[in-house]
């Protein structure tokens, strides 16, 4: 794919935020024309992948792109524009849909995008079909292989992606450690109960593994590596990602909590109905008083959690101030991240664009 950008030159510092969108569509062309000819190559013709077909290269629309961004954006801290180097950045929400399509199998998320997910349109495809058996045991399967796919099609693009050996051997390392980092952060996740709670810095802990460092630090230290930046420049974006990454998983815990259903495509207090100890839980019952912490004590111990649950459950978090409280934190990282990207170590274009994506990150809605 042609880049639309002049190679060499980056737009100035005023033109960040619609470079970064350019950027993104650009990485979204990339990875839903792999997918679609991948798709088409394994499935075309044969009745197991008459729905495969389809859903999987949908499944690409309405992504923020973020870790192909940080990715590139890395990249561009040590080397030049790149149709290779965008490529090997689109790799990375191969990686992101693997990861969505089994999140959403073991959180039993009937919704992703504001879509059905990926298990619950299989689930119908099987009932339709007539088929014998269990219709949702059969698109949890299914699901499960279709993220296997994308973690197979993430490694080919990214090695398929014209970048040579020499560079590409700079960026294994890190790609294979934030894939066991995710893998890992995943697991502490599911034994992360909300009846159950962690303590702050343990929380924290998973956090970071499960999506900080993930969504951002990783892709960031990923594609610096790609370039061959030195030690100065990885060091700055290490703290940076590190202080982005744990804002940004502060925000999705208030979205899963305070979110608007018709912005997020999620039901409005998902993550309190499927008790997931978040940083927003944690710090509540960190910050509530007596009576507030008996009243935490009884939402804990609720065997369902409905509508009536979840109003109290936001009134109680409000009333604690933890809703605000994270909402300082998330503030403050964001403030000290933008402080560590010093224009002497990180390039004024690659900082400004650091910049904007530390404020899409914190400042979202979805």
């Amino acid at each position: 794919m042609a880049s639309t950008m002049a190679a060499g030159t980056v737009p100035p510092k005023e033109a960040r935020a619609a470079w970064l969108d350019e950027v993104g569509r650009r990485c979204l062309a990339e990875a839903h024309g792999f997918v679609e000819a991948r798709a088409a190559e394994h499935f075309s013709g044969r009745g197991e992948g008459e729905l495969a077909e389809t859903v999987l290269p949908q499944f690409l629309a309405g992504g923020k792109f973020l870790r192909p961004m940080f990715a590139y954006v890395g990249w561009r801290c040590g080397g030049p524009e790149s149709d290779a180097a965008l490529r090997a950045a689109s790799s990375l929400e191969l990686l992101h849909c693997f990861a969505l399509a089994q999140d959403d199998v073991m959180d039993a998320s009937a919704l992703r995008r504001g879509r059905p997910a990926l298990h619950v349109r299989f689930a119908r495809w099987h009932a339709e079909q007539g088929w014998s058996g269990s219709a949702d045991r059969f698109g949890e399967s299914a699901a499960t292989l279709a993220g296997d796919l994308f973690l197979v099609w993430s490694e080919q693009l990214l090695r398929e992606s014209g970048l040579d050996t020499e560079t590409l051997s700079r960026g294994w390392p890190r790609y294979d450690a934030m894939r066991a980092e995710l893998a890992v952060g995943q697991l502490a996740d599911l034994v992360n109960d909300a009846r159950t709670l962690p303590g702050w810095d343990a929380l924290l802990d998973v956090l970071r593994r499960k999506s900080g460092n993930y969504t951002v630090r990783r892709p960031l230290e990923f594609g610096a590596a790609l370039a061959g930046c030195g030690p100065d420049v990885m060091a700055a974006l290490a703290e940076y990602g590190g202080l982005v990454g744990e804002a940004f998983q502060f925000k999705d815990d208030l979205l899963g909590v305070f979110g608007d259903p018709t912005v997020t495509g999620k039901p409005a207090g998902q993550d309190l109905r499927d008790r997931k100890a978040s940083s927003v839980v944690v710090l509540a019952a960190e910050m509530a008083d007596g009576r507030r912490r008996a009243e935490l004590g009884e939402l804990l111990n609720l065997t369902t959690v409905d509508d009536d649950a979840v109003s109290r459950w936001c009134e109680l978090i409000t009333a604690t101030g933890a809703r605000e409280r994270l909402g300082e934190l998330i503030r403050e990282r964001a403030d000290k991240a933008l402080a560590v990207i010093d224009p002497a170590v990180v390039p004024q274009e690659a900082a400004d664009a650091l910049a904007v994506l530390a404020i899409r990150c914190t400042e979202r809605d979805q």
